[in-house]
């Protein structure tokens, strides 16, 4: 029985000693369970990668949020291991203002700010003297006016910090009046304006398509605005986080996310030195 007991014991503590060197070289592997933190909008896209995670060995509980501060907090303090629900400006901002040791790891999606209007087919038809309807938060009127910029019809300055001011602009070669009001109200105002700069969420939720109604939309060049995947610093380079990437970037999830978000989401599959990383 003693001799029993004794084989028992070498025979467990080999097993501790096993389990632990493979937890320890991030050996991607069933007895690893990797949490994603999440806003709801994210779920659909991570039960596909999750599903394909589980055919490589690899577990993922997804583990979601209802606000845009605790995923990110969750991170910094090793309750969840990567999130993926943020932009880079926001990211950006984010781990400055608390003073956390975060990075990217990957890129996503970009829900595309757009410019949408009832009366003209293309920016470069819109004439001369004519309203234009656009956010009025500071962050969202930031982004409309790089928007604008970006299809030909404003000049902003070389170092605009993207806070967005009227006062800004400092070329308007159309004298084009701008309207800022509330994010909400932009589709509602199409009527009255010649274009309206309208979010992404609050586009969809009007019943628009943005990839095929909008007559100006972002795309991959707008990188304070992709979407991405986080980790702690420490652990960017961990096996199992780059073998998610991995199937994240996959063309499958890409269609999959156009197919479940009507095309409203673009897969953005960009290296982080696109976004400054």
């Amino acid at each position: 029985m003693k001799k029993l007991t004794v084989l028992l014991g070498i025979i467990l503590a080999v097993g501790t000693l096993l389990a632990a060197c493979n937890k320890e070289s991030g050996a991607t592997g069933t007895d690893e369970v990797v949490k994603v933190g999440l806003n709801g909008s994210g779920v659909p896209i991570w039960e596909k990668v999750k599903e394909k995670a589980a055919e490589e060995g690899i577990k993922i509980e997804l583990v979601e949020f209802s606000d845009y501060v605790r995923p990110n907090l969750a991170l910094a303090a090793g309750d969840i291991d990567l999130n993926a629900f943020q932009t880079v400006s926001y990211f950006n901002s984010f781990i400055k203002e608390r003073n956390l040791d975060l990075e990217p790891i990957a890129t996503t999606i970009i829900a595309p700010m757009g410019i949408y209007s009832e009366k003209y087919k293309d920016v470069k038809n819109i004439p001369e003297g004519s309203s234009i309807a656009l956010p009025k938060e500071a962050t969202n009127m930031g982004r409309a006016l790089l928007l604008l910029e970006k299809a030909g019809l404003i000049g902003l300055p070389e170092d605009f910090d993207g806070i967005g001011s009227l006062d800004k602009i400092v070329e308007n070669p159309k004298n084009l009046k701008f309207e800022p009001i509330a994010a909400a109200q932009t589709p509602r105002v199409l009527p009255d304006v010649a274009a309206s700069i309208i979010n992404n969420g609050v586009a969809v939720e009007a019943g628009f398509v943005p990839v095929d109604d909008a007559i100006f939309i972002e795309d991959e060049t707008a990188q304070p605005y992709i979407n991405i995947i986080a980790a702690q610093s420490d652990e960017a380079d961990k096996e199992v986080y780059q073998k998610i990437v991995d199937l994240y970037q996959e063309e499958d999830v890409a269609q999959h996310i156009r197919e479940v978000f009507n095309d409203s989401l673009i897969p953005t599959f960009v290296p982080l030195e696109k976004i400054g990383w």
